[in-house]
């Protein structure tokens, strides 16, 4: 008898799912690859670029507030496509953080909606999400469940302040949250961020770091292969962070963002570490006038607020410009101060000229880049997630932060007890975690 249509149908799905079985065994080596017409998640990202193409087009059409209102961090706008339906929650929210970080509107949708394929990447997590790249690896998208994107909306708001305040916080940048509907589907949640690993093109190590040593190695790649593998805890043993002057305030930074951490009562959350050799012109980048005042801007000279656009924070990229503006730009704004680099490192002396009024020493501005934790950025792509040391150029980030400490975490963390006594293991309580992690990067950095 020849077979029916519902029969035929379930037949194919089989022969697609075993296809994408082999598939995704020989992929998994790759880490990260181009989602063709043949994958399975092709129509999905061809979705999320049409619907993040019109989400972004809708912040330009209508800009976000100089001042958010309680109703920017509530709104969801909805826009209906052919074949599914869009959400954008706080819109205006996520707009003015991308604003503050000296992204165009313009430059965020064309990296999300570019012609190139978005990139799967696939993890040795256990986390259930799945991984997307936009092409030119800038941006990751990443599904969440529902629990997740309801307890970053509710915290949306100290998320933002804690920006404010900390202008070059390692925290993830989520740049937008979206749920897309197709008919007779489950809706789906994802969220936009920056990636920590931007440019990624010469990284030669990434390691994702939970300071604690149960289930935190991870087979190496076969030397000189291509493979992407990100490391644990136990393969980062026996190296360390080498940043000389810069390492206090890697140090104050860490405590800082896991301290607020520990007030929104979340564990699990990852240090991302990744490193590549500086070339020779670029250990003596800071000694060069015109690249000293680019960096000098990036740090100082500043753009706006997450929260109010007529408040200052830092941007996160800068033209290039004429050096000589550049430093007329810095005198306006602090008084006459250069800030110089010394030999030894990267840690700022101020050579600043007395003003009838005062030093620039005494003046708001420093103390709040002092209060504020600031650095000198480099002058790179992604300054926020950069650190050069003398010999190696590192980009640190805090991601996984939605993990929060309920009562099954509090049985999860008996049970890992009872089965690894005398053992580090990641479900521990905040306070725990916060002080474990500090104490893994005083550890391995010098």
């Amino acid at each position: 008898m020849p077979e029916g249509p519902a029969e035929g149908t379930r037949r194919t799905r089989t022969v697609k799912r075993k296809m994408w079985g082999g598939l995704r065994q020989k992929w998994k080596l790759l880490g990260l690859f181009e989602i063709d017409q043949q994958h399975e998640f092709y129509g999905l990202t061809c979705m999320m670029k049409e619907g993040l193409s019109a989400a972004v087009q809708n912040t330009i059409d209508n800009p976000a507030p100089d001042e958010l209102s309680e109703d920017d961090y509530s709104l969801e706008v909805t826009q209906i496509h052919k074949d599914f339906i869009m959400v954008t929650f706080a819109g205006p929210v996520f707009a003015s953080l991308r604003r503050s970080l000296g992204m165009t509107e313009k430059e965020y949708q064309s990296s999300l909606s570019s012609d190139g394929s978005y990139l799967q990447f696939i993890s040795n997590s256990k986390s259930k999400a799945d991984f997307f790249l936009t092409n030119d690896k800038r941006f990751f998208l990443k599904t969440q469940n529902k629990r997740e994107v309801l307890f970053l909306l509710s915290n949306l708001r100290i998320y933002m302040e804690h920006f404010e305040k900390y202008p070059h916080s390692l925290l993830v940048k989520f740049l937008g949250v979206h749920r897309i509907k197709l008919p007779r589907r489950k809706k789906k949640y994802f969220i936009v961020m920056q990636s920590v690993f931007y440019p990624d093109d010469r990284i030669n190590s990434r390691y994702d770091i939970k300071g604690c040593e149960v289930s935190r190695w991870t087979e190496p790649a076969p030397e000189g292969s291509q493979v992407i593998v990100v490391l644990k805890d136990l393969n980062f043993e026996g190296q360390f962070i080498t940043l000389d002057q810069e390492r206090p305030w890697l140090l104050r930074q860490v405590e800082i963002d896991t301290s607020f951490l520990q007030r929104l009562n979340v564990l699990d959350y990852s240090l991302l570490v990744a490193h590549q050799p500086l070339h020779q012109d670029e250990r003596h980048q800071g000694l060069s006038f015109a690249t000293l005042i680019m960096r000098a801007k990036k740090s100082v000279i500043t753009s706006s607020s997450p929260t109010n656009a007529g408040m200052p924070t830092v941007p996160g990229a800068v033209p290039e410009e004429d050096p000589t503006l550049l430093l007329s730009a810095i005198d306006n704004r602090t008084g006459s101060c250069i800030t110089a680099e010394s030999q030894g490192g990267s840690d700022l002396d101020s050579v600043c000229t007395e003003q009838a009024t005062g030093t620039v020493t005494d003046s708001l501005e420093l103390q709040d880049f002092q209060a504020q934790n600031r650095r000198l950025l480099p002058n790179f792509k992604n300054p926020l997630h950069v650190i050069d040391g003398p010999d190696q150029r590192y980009f640190v980030g805090i991601i996984d932060i939605f993990t929060v400490y309920s009562f099954k975490k509090r049985l999860e963390h008996w049970w890992k007890r009872l089965r690894h006594p005398g053992q580090a293991f990641s479900t521990v309580s905040p306070p725990a975690y916060c002080l474990r992690l500090c104490q893994w990067v005083r550890d391995h950095t010098k």
